[in-house]
């Protein structure tokens, strides 16, 4: 990309291997001022590269999705927050659907203390992360599994969804615009999705809000389909809208401020503390 100091090379370089990039961290690196350093994220963001988030950056989207593993860099703490959050939802005893992304893997961090489950799932990872549970049951989506994050995607996937008619399915997105569209990148992943959504009689979103600032191709569903939205911040006025008048449940899950502790990386400070506002 051309018009780039070098500094805003390596910038750009460390974004796209880890997710994101805060300024403080930026700062100390290059041994300049937080200033300086936000003064090339903003020129970052008005080239399109860069989409600006609290503290930082994270790499902008439009057609091509992040790494699968740069992903789970990206607002880390308000996914475990979310996961936490969405987990307090499934009671036990009950029948559920999860979905492809790292925040629905949250959720099913969250679940493992959990009884007398029945997961179907088209998310090697999450199968990985329960099976061994002996009061959880797992079922996973036959097909091709993508190799880039263990997604089961496909029609051989979506005719299995297709016979079970669950009571709750945990669903992601990767982008959530002004209407209320959800987004994804991959047809095949969209289309697991879609089958989800239309088996389950309660959907629950987990979505973190830098989705609200980001694009992706193709359509999943629209807000309106879902029952119960956790996200980490308060939502921008169109969405809170949508959401008002077609009466979904919004969830707030605020993951435990870093500046409590003087050791930000301290097991304490990771520590997720979900603070729930219903709307």
């Amino acid at each position: 990309m051309t018009g780039l100091t070098h500094r805003q090379s390596e910038i750009l370089n460390l974004a796209r291997a880890s997710g994101r990039v805060m300024v403080e961290d930026l700062a100390r690196r290059f041994e300049v001022s937080a200033q300086t350093i936000r003064k090339d994220l903003n020129d970052l963001c008005e080239q399109r590269t860069l989409t600006r988030i609290h503290g930082g950056a994270i790499i902008a989207s439009g057609v091509e999705n992040l790494a699968y593993e740069a992903r789970r860099f990206v607002a880390a703490d308000e996914k475990k927050a979310i996961g936490v959050a969405a987990a307090e939802l499934i009671p036990n005893g009950c029948s559920l659907f999860i979905n492809i992304g790292t925040t629905t893997e949250e959720v099913a961090s969250a679940l493992t203390s959990h009884e007398d489950l029945l997961v179907i799932t088209n998310n090697l990872n999450v199968a990985m992360l329960l099976y061994r549970h002996p009061r959880i049951e797992v079922i996973v989506a036959g097909g091709a599994v993508r190799r880039a994050d263990g997604a089961v995607v496909g029609s051989t996937a979506t005719q299995l969804i297709g016979q079970f008619k669950v009571d709750y399915a945990i669903i992601g997105a990767s982008a959530i615009d002004e209407e209320g569209a959800l987004l994804d990148f991959d047809y095949r992943e969209v289309q697991v999705a879609q089958a989800i959504i239309a088996n389950a009689r309660s959907v629950i979103l987990v979505a973190d809000s830098t989705k609200f600032t980001r694009s992706a191709p193709v359509r999943i569903a629209h807000m309106s389909q879902i029952q119960t939205f956790v996200t980490d911040q308060e939502l921008p006025a169109g969405l809170h809208n949508i959401c008002h008048s077609r009466g979904i449940q919004v969830i707030e899950a605020m993951p435990k401020p870093a500046a409590e502790t003087d050791d930000a990386n301290s097991e304490a400070a990771s520590d997720s503390a979900v603070a729930l506002r219903r709307a």
